[in-house]
């Protein structure tokens, strides 16, 4: 059974598919139909509903997310807010906003728009005005037809970046006490349906051990940013799933002088800001990670586990020496993170093993990461090529250094010939042609719909050449170009 809050309205669910998602709830169960589905791969937004989850502080923390791709067995311990849910209280202020500013036509993005800025409204009242950032980046998941977003934008500057007004309704985001919440959530959970499909959320990892030692053949679900695709795509039937959202370890985001480790369940929302403070040039390049809906649930341990090559963490983390913890019922492992990747889609977890965490450098002195995403459009798009550069200077000289790609090969990998050049030799236009000109052995990139072969070698190269720019012209240098990541 799991427990959550729908609305304000307390909820148990003991028989249900667990492949459901929380968005197909919404509409076929529960017969509220404010929440639409555009795409049911969580690109368009017109899902995104709230998620309350218990704090830190106490309270609740409100993020939006994807309904479309969430899974209904995600909600335990929770409060989803729809859209359904401000038509039985006073009109919220992005709600006015959006009726006095023309922000919708047909309407059926609308929803999205308006959870998404009630999200950021919720974050930031009573703390002072949403910045500018904020604003685009909490509408940046949201695609519309018909208004061409200029009246929307409005609505959202109008609420919240040039003030943002009380709302009477208020109370709706504090449906029982925190303490339950919280006792609810620590409590295993678990979803059956009369076809035997199921869904475990166990708390401990002791529990995780045993229940993937005696269901090997389980998929491990975490953010299912990823995983749900196939079901809302592929249209295939997970008979058994394993949930790692539950688990405290899981979620740890820890540091000491060496190193920065994250549990695999940790959403980018939650260590993003850490990592970055580390190592800056994450910064950027998470922003451009899907939309804030999928930040908040996408988690670091699916990204790596999914094995893509086009994933977006792999290549800077094996480029900053990153090693990653392995775990099952048989034991604990580390093993580098460019060690993982076997082949295609292929990793070396064995049967009942799971990512428990990733272990990653701080930076040392006269160290610099240089990170690029290239990609069609800027917002929510997947790399055609991810370029991911760790160079250690002795003065000019490069020391030592780690490149590492995505998109170039069937994994994330690194160009050995190209660092082999660059080793040593004075960081200047000749080393970086002797880089440029060894890609050429290290990889033999394959043309698809994102980009062909010639344009991933060119852009590849070019990305190195950009990288020395960027170190002569300094931090002031790189914030000018870094608008240009797209091609």
């Amino acid at each position: 059974m799991i427990e959550f809050y729908l609305n304000g309205q307390p909820e148990k669910l003991d028989r249900a598919d667990p492949n459901m998602s929380i968005l197909d709830w919404l509409r076929t169960k529960k017969r509220l139909s404010g929440t639409k589905e555009g795409c049911a791969s969580g690109d368009c937004g017109a899902c995104t509903v709230l998620i309350g989850s218990p704090s830190a502080d106490g309270g609740l923390h409100y993020t939006a997310i994807n309904s479309c791709i969430s899974l209904v067995g995600s909600l335990h311990g929770k409060h989803l807010i729809s859209v359904d849910a401000l038509q039985d209280e006073n009109a919220h202020p992005v709600q006015a906003a959006m009726v006095e500013c023309s922000g919708s036509q047909c309407g059926f993005c609308t929803p999205g728009f308006i959870m998404s800025m009630v999200g950021l409204h919720q974050q930031v009242v009573g703390k002072g005005n949403a910045s500018e950032h904020q604003m685009m980046e909490a509408l940046a998941g949201n695609l519309c037809r018909c208004t061409g977003y200029r009246p929307i934008i409005e609505a959202g500057r109008r609420t919240l970046v040039d003030a943002v007004q009380h709302w009477d309704g208020a109370a709706l985001f504090e449906p029982a006490p925190a303490e339950q919440f919280a006792t609810t959530r620590s409590t295993a959970a678990s979803l059956e349906d009369d076809e035997g499909k199921r869904f475990d959320a166990p708390v401990e990892l002791s529990e995780l051990r045993s229940l993937l030692a005696a269901n090997p053949d389980a998929r491990l679900v975490a953010g299912s940013t990823d995983l749900a695709l196939e079901i809302t795509q592929q249209l295939k039937v997970l008979p058994q799933l394993i949930s790692l959202e539950q688990i405290a370890e899981l979620h740890a985001v820890e540091c000491n002088e060496k190193n920065l480790t994250i549990g695999s369940a940790a959403t980018y929302s939650e260590f993003g800001a850490t990592l970055s403070a580390d190592w800056p040039a994450f910064a950027p390049m998470l922003e451009r990670l899907g939309s804030l809906q999928i930040r908040n649930r996408g988690t670091l341990g699916g990204n790596i586990g999914n094995a893509s090559p086009i994933g977006d963490m792999p290549p800077p983390l094996i480029a900053l020496g990153a090693d990653i913890q392995l775990d099952s019922a048989n034991g604990e492992r580390w093993i580098a993170l460019q060690d993982f990747f076997v082949d295609y889609k292929k990793t070396v977890l064995a049967p009942g093993e799971f990512i428990r965490a990733v272990r990653v450098p701080r930076p040392q002195a006269n160290e610099k990461l240089f990170l690029y995403k290239i990609s069609k459009r800027l917002d929510d798009d997947i790399s055609a090529v991810l370029g991911a550069f760790w160079l250690q200077f002795d003065g000019d000289t490069v020391s030592d250094c780690r490149l590492a790609f995505g998109g170039m090969a069937g994994i994330p990998k690194r160009a050995a010939g190209a660092e082999a050049a660059l080793r040593g030799a004075r960081f200047d236009e000749t080393a970086v042609a002797a880089a440029q000109a060894a890609l050429a052995t290290d990889f033999t990139p394959l043309s698809d719909v994102r980009a062909s072969a010639s344009y991933r070698s060119t852009v590849a190269g070019n990305l190195l050449l950009r990288a020395l720019y960027e170190f002569r012209a300094g931090d002031a240098g790189k914030a000018q170009l870094m608008v240009t990541d797209y091609a």
